[in-house]
């Protein structure tokens, strides 16, 4: 098992080689530099950087409030959409056992405010209706409408429930420091807050309150996960394309893109990593996707997918690579046993563990798809805790910054998520 989180990348020597990776050296440099002197486009968004050391975790009334919800309630609803919640989930779902229910001491989380559907609300609603209840909500502004609207419902739920004045103290705001109509709410109601800091947008804002809160009720160590953090900034404090896995993994997606690979799948072999491909997904195509250029970033889980959509990726259209993110320990070993009759003619693995099975799927599939024109690199991750988990929320932070630098596009702005919302404003007759 390897000791650090690491980047394998012989499969898309096909297509790049190691001349072609220093040949964007300068660009990288170039990157790095706008970072570190704060020079680039969005500047004004570079607090994710310093958020590792900035130990949320040892503020008394963060360390507070995370006990009180985690002695009375059965149930914490997060509401928010986007950054406000991914990340949040992302390491939740990763770092909780596949099919966990709430305990006496580790409330279950939910989510509301992520879309407009009637019958999620709905359910959730009955779900929840005889539980111990505490809201999260997270929004700067407090006036997008998807958690705006889940807000007004589970809040007036909130007071029905436990009347207005009980209500109050088991409602969480997250939100702007000083100003918006959620803070406003928040100073109004008496609702305990925290800041979602000014400098920081809301795919780069799980190491804040913003996820920190959501991850600590849910029973994980914070600690580890911002040391992780800390420890991956420190190792990728330089410029260096051969020494720094971002730079490396930023370079080599820039590449595979100046040669027509304009769409990334992020294949993993773990069910509990789904959501954290949903955070990436957020993560790069918010950050890259302007002035008509970028990759386009898709999520796979194998090898469920590999009997869906395997063969579209074997041998469809060409403008693809793959990013495996591979966990190269278990601490759960199911193995295979024998069958006398071997009536499925499956003893050929009997004695083999799954994940022994798992890791040469993923060999297999990555030497196909590489001979079927998929060019694949892999991340390797040791094993699947919050410590590493917090390493490789930074590792990939970081490179869709330098990524997006070298794309020539701001990476840390947004403006067509406006499109929709203003045709949406429109059709529903917003003054």
């Amino acid at each position: 098992m390897s000791i650090e989180i690491s980047l394998k990348y012989e499969n898309v020597k096909d297509v790049i080689n190691d001349d072609d990776l220093n040949d964007v050296q300068e660009k990288i440099e170039q990157a790095n530099k706008l970072l570190i002197e704060k020079k680039g486009p969005g500047n004004e968004f570079l607090g994710w950087l310093d958020l590792p050391y900035k130990n949320d975790g040892d503020i008394p009334k963060f360390n507070e409030t995370v006990e009180e919800i985690r002695l009375e309630a059965d149930a914490l609803i997060c509401i928010g959409i986007g950054g406000s919640y991914l990340g949040a989930r992302a390491v939740i779902e990763a770092l909780q056992p596949n099919f966990h229910v709430c305990s006496a001491t580790r409330p279950q989380i939910y989510y509301a405010g992520h879309n407009i559907d009637s019958d999620y609300l709905t359910d959730l609603l009955k779900l929840v209706k005889n539980k111990n209840c505490w809201v999260n909500v997270i929004s700067k502004s407090g006036t997008t409408t998807e958690p705006g609207i889940a807000f007004r419902v589970i809040k007036s739920m909130m007071e029905k429930v436990y009347g207005k004045s009980l209500a109050k103290k088991r409602i969480v705001a997250t939100t702007d420091r000083s100003k918006g109509a959620l803070r406003t709410l928040a100073n109004e109601e008496g609702y305990t807050t925290f800041v979602i800091p000014d400098d920081v947008g809301g795919r780069f804002s799980v190491l804040s309150p913003v996820g920190l809160l959501p991850i600590s009720v849910a029973g994980n160590n914070v600690k580890g996960l911002l040391k992780g953090a800390r420890d991956m900034a420190e190792k990728l404090n330089n410029d260096s394309i051969n020494n720094n896995l971002a730079n490396l993994y930023a370079g080599i997606r820039y590449l595979l893109y100046q040669e027509g690979k304009s769409i990334e799948l992020l294949a993993n072999f773990k069910s509990k990593l789904t959501f954290f491909a949903e955070w990436w997904k957020q993560l790069y195509g918010e950050s890259e996707g302007k002035n008509g250029k970028g990759i386009f970033p898709v999520s796979v889980n194998f090898t469920t997918d590999l009997h869906s959509l395997g063969q579209y990726i074997q041998e469809g259209r060409r403008d693809l690579f793959e990013t495996f993110l591979v966990v190269d320990h278990s601490n759960n070993y199911v193995m295979v046993p024998g069958d006398k009759d071997n009536f499925d003619g499956l003893n050929y693995l009997a004695g083999k563990t799954f994940h022994e099975i798992n890791y040469q799927a993923y060999k297999g599939t990555a030497s196909a798809h590489l001979s079927g024109g998929v060019p694949n690199m892999t991340i390797h991750l040791p094993e699947l805790d919050a410590y590493w988990l917090g390493q490789l929320i930074f590792f990939f932070e970081k490179a869709v910054a330098v990524s997006g630098y070298i794309f020539g596009v701001n990476p840390f702005n947004q403006p067509g998520v406006e499109a929709y919302k203003q045709n949406m404003f429109k059709l529903l007759g917003k003054p």
